[in-house]
């Protein structure tokens, strides 16, 4: 009876152990979030995205919501699609009712982030700072901090970490990086927050699939993407990330690399297509074989081990800044050789990306509105040529870019006298104006700047050209300015064409 009574005690001290054990993991996790919650920001923000229909009109204004954080430095961090097009920006922080006033200083659209500035010192008494970890591992557990759906209350979800891969950035719809997948969903609201590991910074909660494609599926930029970004703004500018330009495929056929006088072993890619835009055009060559980038061994797959990941070539250029080169060991026609190459941004692919923060270029003449072909312009046509597809599409592997680094495409015709039977142009691609080539939409607005009496508009694929009498076009440029409400004929800023375009040839 007494061994018992020993027992129990012994089996009911255990369980208050473990109670009081639970009870403090409970406390240590209210701790653990209050301190996070002085970490986090909730953005509003009012934006303006233009209308590529109606590019001299200022575009519709929205109110959205988002989630930032406090970093080192009196910092905030958050998505690039956060505060996109923003007008006014807002913050609030967690048991404060005020709202201060921010500002965007600097945005990276191709990898989806930015840094805030807020116009109130007072803002960060009372903040904590967070700080950056490492990139977690497959099957560790992370913390999603963030206010999804558009709720003022903290939200904190958990997730597992599922894949680490390389893969597309929905923001530019055109750039890829590295990313970090995790079973937790990304809800709106939840974009711009922290992921957190160890009480550090693991990520930033940017995209998901909807409920329709896959269940609790979302990614975070890790940690190399969000620190490039900050080593790239340290000198008060934002340069866009660097790139080799070509293609490569891989060498994991044995009889292909014997064919190739390559030794045994899983090593070595071929290249492709050289983008002649692109920093590797004139230092690499279709066919060659790369066995060596920046000292690290090239798997036949494409991957090189980098720390305790196996990672695409391409993040080894990732990591580096405008200004940097990188070496390349390569087999040409079976002699070995290294090369070191100098790293630039190849612009045309820019084309197709979706832009920010910049009104749409366009020029207006005699009533007829020619603009630039683009991501947002392309989206809004009711009408999608072949033509127009094909320049679209093929822009950079057809390097259309090198006789038209603008597509400058007709993209309105308003109804006036002047304008009558000019309907079929519509959509047209300018080829020459008075038999002067147009390659850049400054081309026009100075063909249309010089003394003429008429002006002979010649377009891609069509023997009929376009012609305006000069007097009566400009005559009619202010009537149709009157009835049409148009406050501006031209934009001429933001062209995506580096002034050093001739060059690449």
């Amino acid at each position: 009876m007494q061994l018992s009574i020993s027992s129990v005690l012994f089996k009911s001290g255990l369980i208050l152990l473990l109670i009081l054990c639970a009870m403090a993991d409970v406390v240590a996790a209210g701790e653990r979030i209050d301190t996070l919650r002085r970490s986090l920001v909730r953005i509003y923000t009012v934006a303006q995205s233009p209308d590529y229909s109606t590019p001299w009109a200022p575009g519709n204004a929205s109110e959205g919501w988002g989630t930032g954080f406090v970093i080192a430095k009196k910092r905030i961090l958050t998505n690039a699609h956060v505060v996109s097009n923003a007008r006014f920006i807002t913050l609030e922080k967690e048991d404060d009712a005020r709202r201060y006033e921010a500002r965007v200083k600097f945005i990276a659209h191709d990898c989806d982030l930015a840094m805030l500035e807020v116009l109130d010192p007072d803002f960060f008494k009372g903040t904590q700072a967070l700080h950056l970890g490492a990139v977690p591992a497959l099957d560790s557990t992370v913390t999603v901090l963030g206010y999804p759906i558009g709720g003022n209350r903290l939200s904190v979800t958990r997730g597992v970490v599922s894949r680490i891969d390389y893969r597309g950035y929905a923001h530019s719809g055109v750039d890829a990086h590295l990313v970090v997948q995790i079973d937790a969903a990304i809800n709106p609201g939840n974009s711009g927050g922290p992921v957190i590991q160890e009480d550090q910074v693991a990520g930033v909660a940017f995209q998901g699939y909807s409920g329709m494609v896959a269940q609790n599926v979302g990614y975070m930029i890790p940690t190399p993407v969000i620190e490039r970004f900050l080593k790239d703004v340290a000198d008060g500018r934002y340069d866009r990330y660097v790139d080799l330009g070509f293609q490569h495929f891989p060498l994991i056929n044995a009889t292909q690399r014997r064919a190739l006088g390559l030794g045994p072993g899983d090593y070595g890619v071929m290249v492709g297509e050289v983008m002649r835009a692109g920093a590797a055009y004139g230092h690499l060559e279709t066919g060659d074989v790369l066995l060596a980038i920046d000292g690290l061994p090239i798997a036949g797959d494409g991957r090189v081990k980098m720390g305790n990941d196996r990672v695409m070539l391409h993040e080894v250029v990732e990591r580096k800044f405008k200004g940097d080169s990188v070496a390349l060991k390569l087999q040409r026609q079976g002699r070995k050789m290294t090369l070191t190459i100098p790293l630039n941004t190849p612009w045309p692919y820019l084309m197709q990306a979706n832009q920010y923060d910049e009104l749409p270029r366009f020029v207006m003449y005699g009533g007829i509105v020619f603009q630039p072909l683009s991501s947002g312009f392309y989206d809004v046509l009711p009408n999608r040529s072949v033509t127009l597809r094909y320049y679209f599409s093929q822009f950079l592997s057809e390097e259309l870019y090198l006789e038209h680094p603008e597509v400058v495409v007709i993209s309105k015709i308003f109804p006036d006298p002047t304008t009558s039977y000019l309907g079929g142009f519509t959509y047209g691609i300018v080829d020459q104006v008075n038999g002067e080539k147009v390659k850049v939409l400054e081309d026009l607005a100075a063909a249309f700047a010089r003394p003429s009496d008429f002006y002979v508009i010649r377009l891609v694929g069509d023997p009929q050209p376009l012609v305006l009498e000069a007097g009566a076009a400009q005559e009619a440029s202010q009537r149709i300015r009157r009835q049409y409400g148009i406050t501006q004929t031209a934009h001429l800023k933001g062209s995506i064409v580096p002034p050093d375009w001739a060059a690449v040839r």
